[in-house]
Parts: structure tokens; C-alpha cells; sequence
């Protein structure tokens, strides 16, 4: 139940709402998760809202509003998960490498051992050779003033 109640100084106070099932911000809250989970069927983020306006009889700015509490949460997901991203991808590599040679598919354990080296730094014989190629530079002297032009 929600309601005001006076505080020791006499001014009306908001009270909390009990928790459960019935709360608006519960149900609010499980129509979000629900969209939430929805959202990796690869629906466009216009049909996920439509979709979910009318699964849940709700208005579509309601919608659009649900979406955007999703959209915070995917952020907040991605900045906690970015740490260890990383690592996680470099293990997936290692485990896909291993499989390939396995499997005896050298050319996809050579393109994998190849992107696995250009994230730890080492570079390509193509790349180093281009990095390093000799330059020429060409020097004339003009005789009759005796400087020297490019």
C-alpha cells in the first residue's frame, strides 16, 4: 500500500511500498527483465518494443521507455564485463586453435595463431618488410650557386 504519513515534524512523508508481486514497481521491474531477455532473438530494437508493447498491453511510449531501462542495463553489463573480455577472447582462440590442429585444419590454426600474434604484438614478414622497406632520397647540387636542393 502507498500513502503519506506525517514525520516527527509534521510533514507528509512518502512510504515505501512493501515488496511483492502486486508492488508496480515489481511488475514494472519483471516487464523490463522480460524484455530484456527478449532482446537476443535478433529482432531490430523497433520490433522488440512493438513486439513487447503488445505482449504486455502496455502503451508504446511505455515501451520505448521500458527499452531505454534495458538499454542502461546493457551498458552497465558491458562496462562489467570489459575487464575480462579480453582474456576470455584470447582463451576461446587458444581452445579454437587447439580443436584445428586436431582436427587437422592447419589453415584455419594458421589464421587463428595469426590474429592470436597480431593482438600480442608480433607482426607479420609482409607487415615488418613493409615497416623497413629502404628509402631513397635524391640530392642535386646546383654548381652555379652551390646549394644543395631536394
Amino acid at each position: 500500500m502507498t500513502g503519506t504519513v506525517s514525520d516527527s515534524e509534521g510533514q507528509e512523508v512518502k512510504k515505501a511500498r512493501p515488496y511483492g508481486k502486486r508492488n508496480p514497481d515489481a511488475v514494472i521491474e519483471e516487464r523490463r527483465k522480460r524484455l530484456y531477455k527478449r532482446q537476443l532473438s535478433g529482432l531490430t530494437v523497433r520490433q522488440l518494443v512493438l513486439e513487447h508493447s503488445d505482449r504486455e498491453s502496455i502503451a508504446e511510449a511505455t515501451a520505448w521507455r521500458d527499452w531505454e531501462a534495458v538499454k542502461q542495463w546493457n551498458e552497465e553489463d558491458w562496462a562489467k564485463d570489459k575487464e575480462s573480455i579480453i582474456s576470455r577472447i584470447q582463451a576461446m582462440r587458444l581452445r579454437a586453435i587447439d580443436a584445428a590442429i586436431r582436427k587437422g585444419q592447419i589453415g584455419s590454426a594458421q589464421l587463428l595463431m595469426r590474429d592470436l600474434g597480431a593482438v600480442v604484438g608480433e607482426v607479420s614478414p609482409e607487415v615488418l618488410a613493409q615497416t623497413q622497406a629502404p628509402s631513397l632520397s635524391i640530392v642535386v647540387e646546383d654548381k652555379r650557386n652551390g646549394t644543395a636542393q631536394e
